[in-house]
């Protein structure tokens, strides 16, 4: 079961338990798509290692996307492995085809947790894992076959970790909040004050450490103080995701109609994006090329994808409801 976007009395009711993760944790019998063996297109650096195939098939159950290692190129962090798109063609891994939960793409590589896929010899749950080489392999950084975090926010640079831990481990306390500033070696507990609500995503700025961001139930929140305090900054609705440039924070809200806003860091003003037309239904996940503030995706609760490279001008629906276009 993917994660839904369920409607009520003109809003949206979000939580973690109606994202279906207990059946995306078991379930590793789903089928996969047939791979197409067509070398042309743009997509050379992401099959140059063999790594990756072209793919044609049904892409659900999303959990991330970000611009991994810099590379230019949207990946998309699915149930059964990474996707990329690159120009106009979609490529899958061959090996590794984890489910990849609280993913996070990085000027090197990714951050992850999740459950290893059928091809994999990782422990389950993953912990927290880190890849400078596109999931070819993983490298263990915290709790290892102990926890599946799926609320966790990476800095694109500075690679500082914020999560909230789902239940006990090792080294952290359930429900609690936790910050890393040195790759997972040394955890500490942070407050996050204000932030009692149901969370739906979490995001860290790619630079400054003391910027983190939240998408809740009651709406968006933001932190300037490494997590100890956060303050609502949306108006209206409910929030549906957080993303952070160098100088701004992107959020998706939902209040009957899908918004995307764009706040100033510096000033905090604030602009809207314009968004395609969506049918009940809002942001759930995006990403901005780091190289190119004008280049941006998303995947949407009904499981569809847009891409736009005229900032947001004009979106193209490269997937439908799971279905590649």
């Amino acid at each position: 079961m993917k994660k839904s976007l369920l409607l009520a009395v003109l809003g949206l009711t979000f939580s973690l338990a109606a994202c279906g993760q207990a059946e995306e944790k078991n379930n590793k019998d789903i089928k996969q798509s047939e791979a197409q063996t067509d070398e042309q297109g743009s997509g050379e650096a992401a099959i140059s290692n063999s790594f990756f195939e072209v793919f044609d098939g049904k892409i659900d159950h999303i959990h991330g996307v970000g611009y991994s290692g810099n590379q230019g190129k949207p990946f998309y962090a699915a149930h059964d492995g990474l996707k990329v798109y690159d120009g106009g063609k979609w490529y899958k891994t061959k090996e590794e085809n984890n489910d990849y939960m609280g993913f996070n793409a990085t000027k090197d590589g990714f951050y992850t947790s999740g459950h290893p896929g059928q091809d994999s010899n990782l422990p389950n749950p993953l912990g927290i894992q880190k890849s400078t080489d596109d999931g070819k392999t993983l490298q263990e950084l915290a709790v290892e076959g102990e926890t599946d975090f799926h609320l966790m926010g990476v800095g694109y640079e500075n690679q500082v970790i914020f999560l909230m831990n789902p239940q006990k481990n090792s080294i952290m306390e359930t429900g609690k909040f936790y910050l890393s500033e040195d790759n997972a070696k040394t955890w500490k507990e942070v407050s996050a004050n204000g932030l009692d609500d149901t969370l739906l995503s979490i995001a860290v700025h790619p630079q400054k450490a003391d910027y983190l961001a939240a998408s809740g139930q009651q709406g968006i929140y933001l932190s300037k103080d490494k997590g100890k305090t956060f303050e609502r900054i949306s108006k209206s609705g409910q929030g549906t995701s957080v993303f952070f440039t160098n100088d701004s924070l992107i959020y998706g809200t939902y209040d009957g109609t899908s918004k995307l806003t764009k706040v100033s860091l510096s000033d905090e003003t604030e602009e809207e994006i314009a968004l395609p037309k969506m049918n009940e239904d809002a942001v759930m996940y995006l990403a901005q090329n780091p190289n190119n503030d004008q280049e941006m995706t998303f995947v949407s609760f009904n499981g569809d994808i847009y891409y736009t490279t005229d900032g947001a001008n004009n979106w193209n629906a490269i997937v439908e409801a799971g279905k590649i276009k």
